[in-house]
């Protein structure tokens, strides 16, 4: 079976449709499937539900299909960086659903493994609990939290054989693990794609079982959300 796409948007050709969930990999702007959304911004699909930690910043990641309107709701983890992302659910045209980092990272691998739900402390007697359903464990409630299964889930990796089998960067595989896991379709960018055999297999963070499309997507820019830097002191 061939997985190799020659760019981003063959490799999303036949998927993408109005209303998908994604499932989205990233943290900030570490390890964000850029190709990916770009191709996804270009076909102009809509109505689209992002499950990811947050939506990069303003213009940036999943914030350019904030900027088009492509995204109608996010479960997400953090707001702060993104003013449009904020401007939006403030004014009531984005739908959210908080959910705490654990407990999203969880609800991917949960769909991943086909496990439909699961309870957890985090939220009790907050927000996040409302509308959820509790049962008491040895004295303590918890919440039952539902696992995420994704239409389709987009990743960013390292290296990348040619029968998906991939190995993340350091942060760079944050979320990207638990995402292209709970996808129906996983389609996954690389900075390097290599030989079969190549790659160490103890090395492998995701087993290609998991990858149904790859693309090559270097070279790539770093970007970096804030820079901060003190002044030079004279001498």
């Amino acid at each position: 079976m061939n997985k190799l796409y020659p760019d981003a948007a063959s490799a999303l050709d036949g998927v993408l449709r109005d209303g998908l969930l994604i499932a989205s990999g990233g943290f900030g702007l570490c390890g964000i499937p850029e190709r990916l959304i770009d191709a996804i911004a270009a076909s102009g699909v809509k109505d689209l539900t992002f499950a990811s930690n947050n939506a990069g910043i303003d213009n940036e990641g999943i914030g350019k299909l904030l900027r088009t309107r492509q995204v109608k709701k996010m479960i997400s983890s953090y707001v702060g960086e993104n003013k449009e992302f904020e401007r939006q659910f403030l004014s009531g045209e984005l739908e959210v659903e908080f959910c705490p980092q654990g407990t999203l990272a969880e609800r991917m691998r949960a769909g991943g493994a086909g496990i439909p739900g699961f309870y957890t402390k985090t939220g009790v007697g907050t927000a996040v609990a409302e509308g959820k359903e509790s049962k008491v464990f040895d004295g303590e409630e918890y919440i039952l939290e539902r696992g995420i299964f994704a239409d389709l889930a987009i990743v960013k990796a390292w290296k990348a054989d040619k029968t998906g089998n991939v190995v993340f960067r350091k942060t760079a595989r944050n979320f990207n693990v638990p995402a292209a896991t709970c996808g129906k379709v996983t389609v996954v960018e690389v900075e390097e794609i290599v030989e079969v055999g190549s790659l160490d297999p103890d090395a492998i963070h995701l087993p290609g079982v998991y990858v149904q499309r790859l693309v090559l997507g270097a070279p790539y820019d770093k970007k970096i959300e804030f820079r901060t830097v003190r002044e030079r002191e004279t001498a």
